[in-house]
């Protein structure tokens, strides 16, 4: 959300700048944000093309794709996430999060915070008939530590963009879990939405 609000703020007019952070952070549907900016649908949808445009000039990259420093402890811990993310592990995630980290995934109200409630929601993810199995690339995103969390297809065995994961660490733990359940995203990082089962490579935090 932050790097929203500085691309934003210095590249956007006012009301594109509205538009873009109720429609592509928040996750406010068309006629929610006409509702609000007392508009059209039609006009929040041109607005909104506008403001993407505008910023796919001005940061024709996406955002950043290296992992910020981290260091030794820290790196052992992102590899953790993903083992246990990869290994359908509640029990190794909670090991790594704090006594009162907070899991979060904007735009859904639902929020957990604490190891039980967080080891209850994640052994829910990864019941034998829930979702996975999981594989996790590196990326960067609000100068933290992310990943690209992609899940697999049982149709056809591939994997397909699932969401993004930003990890907000406190020493060699993870205070904050938010994960944006968006595919459209993996566009804006420069992600594939789709990898084949047999080109999945060895996720894992950069150096």
């Amino acid at each position: 959300m932050q790097l929203a609000f500085i691309a934003a703020i210095q590249e956007l007019p006012p009301r594109q700048r509205a538009v873009l952070l109720l429609r592509d952070v928040l996750g406010w549907s068309a006629s929610e944000t006409a509702h609000l900016l007392e508009g059209s649908q039609a006009s929040v949808n041109s607005a909104l093309q506008r403001a993407r445009a505008t910023l796919e000039v001005r940061f024709p990259r996406g955002q950043p794709s290296g992992l910020p420093a981290t260091d030794l402890r820290q790196r052992a811990l992102l590899e953790r996430y993903v083992k246990a993310w990869e290994s359908a592990d509640p029990d190794g995630l909670v090991a790594l999060v704090r006594e009162d980290a907070v899991l979060r995934m904007p735009p859904n109200r639902a929020w957990y915070r604490g190891r039980a409630a967080i080891k209850a929601f994640f052994g829910w993810v990864w019941r034998p008939q829930g979702y996975g199995p999981f594989r996790l690339l590196t990326t960067a995103a609000n100068s933290q530590p992310a990943f690209a969390a992609y899940v697999r297809d049982p149709l056809d065995a591939t994997y397909r963009a699932h969401g993004i994961h930003v990890l907000t660490l406190a020493d060699d733990r993870l205070s904050v879990l938010t994960i944006f359940r968006d595919p459209r995203l993996f566009q804006v990082f420069g992600l594939p939405a789709v990898l084949s089962a047999d080109s999945v490579p060895v996720a894992g935090p950069r150096t």
